[in-house]
């Protein structure tokens, strides 16, 4: 089993625990070495880095960007990076900027279908304002009564083709991985087996345009072993990283008890003949990884 888990997200994005609470839990659960990347924001590094060194953990700062790619949303994990960065810092922000204006459209979308007084819900689940988002809307629609789970509601309500789904612009692929790569960091395509799936994913064929543009822009590395991925796509990430010559890397994508594909740590090894992301920063000393 995988002990690092570089792929998971605080109350400061769409998680429901703070980043210490979040860490604590990854140190119970047997992590040696963990990434917070939560969307859009680096607000929490310094508190999950601090409970880290209370656990002797390995703390590597992350976050995960929102990217639209033609007519698909992605996200983008940047690793190991230098979060004061200017540009990263400045781009981070104006990717926020948007998420009140969607918030706002999403609730008048669902509005109309019926349901009303949703955006103040929503925001009474969200810690960080800034970062309200489909997440805190589902949560307000699960606690209304409207479906049992979370994940119903992203599917009868907040995927394309749904009445609650609103189209944004997030950021360009070419900026996301530009900021992390400035910043010292590496680029890794998240949970590839999610773009495949459902009405509105990608074939093989623009999998393959994504990924040869991916790495023609300087991206790094493939989660091959994340919570949304099957046995099966571990093997099939596998072979595109090596395809592409892409690093492997892994991560829970976990957002809190009860509502994530699955709990941190004890993640499957990855498949035989990935190379895995840490290699990337492993032989640039100690300094880097705090």
């Amino acid at each position: 089993m995988l002990d690092y888990d570089l792929h998971c997200h605080s109350n400061i994005s769409d998680g429901t625990l703070t980043p210490a609470e979040l860490v604590n839990r990854a140190a119970g659960r047997g992590v040696k070495v963990m990434a917070l990347t939560d969307h859009d924001d680096v607000d929490g590094l310094d508190e999950a880095r601090a409970t880290s060194a209370q656990h002797g953990m390995a703390f590597i700062n992350g976050v995960e960007v929102s990217v639209s790619w033609r007519t698909h949303t992605l996200h983008i994990v940047g690793l190991n990076i230098a979060p004061d960065y200017p540009p990263l810092a400045e781009g981070l922000r104006i990717v926020r900027s948007g998420r009140g204006e969607r918030a706002k459209k999403m609730s008048d979308a669902l509005a109309k279908a019926g349901i009303g007084g949703v955006l103040e819900g929503a925001y009474h689940f969200a810690s960080n304002p800034n970062m309200i988002s489909r997440t805190h809307f589902a949560r307000y629609l699960v606690e209304s009564g409207h479906c049992k789970d979370v994940k119903s509601v992203f599917n009868r309500y907040l995927v394309k083709g749904k009445p609650g789904y609103v189209q944004h612009q997030w950021a360009a692929l070419a900026d996301a991985i530009g900021w992390i790569r400035g910043s010292g960091g590496v680029a890794v395509l998240a949970h590839p087996g999610r773009y495949m799936t459902g009405r509105n994913g990608m074939g093989k064929k623009t999998m393959h345009e994504l990924l040869t543009e991916f790495v023609a822009l300087g991206g790094q590395a493939l989660e091959v072993v994340t919570g949304s991925h099957t046995p099966e796509q571990y093997a099939e990430f596998a072979r595109y990283a090596e395809e592409f010559v892409l690093l492997a890397s892994c991560g829970s994508d976990f957002h809190g008890p009860g509502e994530s594909y699955r709990d941190m740590g004890r993640l499957p090894d990855f498949p035989l003949g990935c190379r895995p992301v840490w290699q990337a920063w492993e032989n640039d000393g100690p300094e880097k990884v705090t």
